[in-house]
Order: structure tokens, then C-alpha cells, then sequence
């Protein structure tokens, strides 16, 4: 990442300072490098099973994610089990980059 681009981001959304009443989706979107980051740092099988995933909505403390575009390769890329297994560390890295506590669910 730009460290211009990283720097801005810390001034504009710095973790202290969000709160879940002000949090949008657009907020996690310009952060989330550094939450795979974080996750990948921790684990990197965690790490296969989520870096392909589409944030598609955030409310009530609940991020959505989409994993239809991974399906739709030839390969496959259907990490659902482990996704399952690793939703805590996941959810430990959002913490790690905004101070807060959210819960992934799948769509």
C-alpha cells in the first residue's frame, strides 16, 4: 500500500476514534488490505480462505461478505470449512485495525 494512501487513511479513520453508529462499509473497504494483512501475519490458511471476499454490507455491527465471484472460478475456490474455522481470526483482525469488535457472517 501507498504510504500517502495508508496516511490518509489514518487520518480519516483513525481505529481509536470509530465508533459503530458513525462505521460505514465505505470505512472497512478503504482499510481492509490491512486487515488481510493482519490476518495473513496471524495466518495464512486464514488467510486463503478470506482474501477473495467481496465486503458487501455493514449494519448493526454485522459485516456481510460475498464469496459468489471465488465460486465462480474454474478451480473452485470453496474454502467454506475453513472460513468457519477462521471466522474468530478474521474477526480478531478487524479488531486489530479499528478497535472494534464486528461479527462476519456469509452471504
Amino acid at each position: 500500500m501507498d504510504w500517502r494512501a495508508y496516511s490518509l487513511g489514518e487520518s480519516i479513520y483513525p481505529p481509536s476514534q470509530v465508533k459503530f453508529a458513525s462505521m460505514e462499509i465505505e470505512q472497512i473497504r478503504s482499510r481492509w488490505n490491512d486487515v488481510l494483512d493482519t490476518l495473513e501475519s496471524h495466518n495464512r490458511i486464514a488467510w486463503i480462505a478470506y482474501f477473495d471476499a467481496r465486503l458487501d454490507s455493514f449494519e448493526n455491527g454485522r459485516l456481510t461478505l460475498d464469496f459468489r465471484d471465488s465460486n465462480k472460478l474454474a478451480t473452485g475456490h470453496d474454502y467454506q470449512e475453513a472460513r468457519l474455522r477462521h471466522r474468530s481470526l478474521l474477526q480478531s483482525a478487524i479488531f486489530d485495525v479499528f478497535g472494534l469488535t464486528i461479527v462476519v457472517v456469509e452471504k
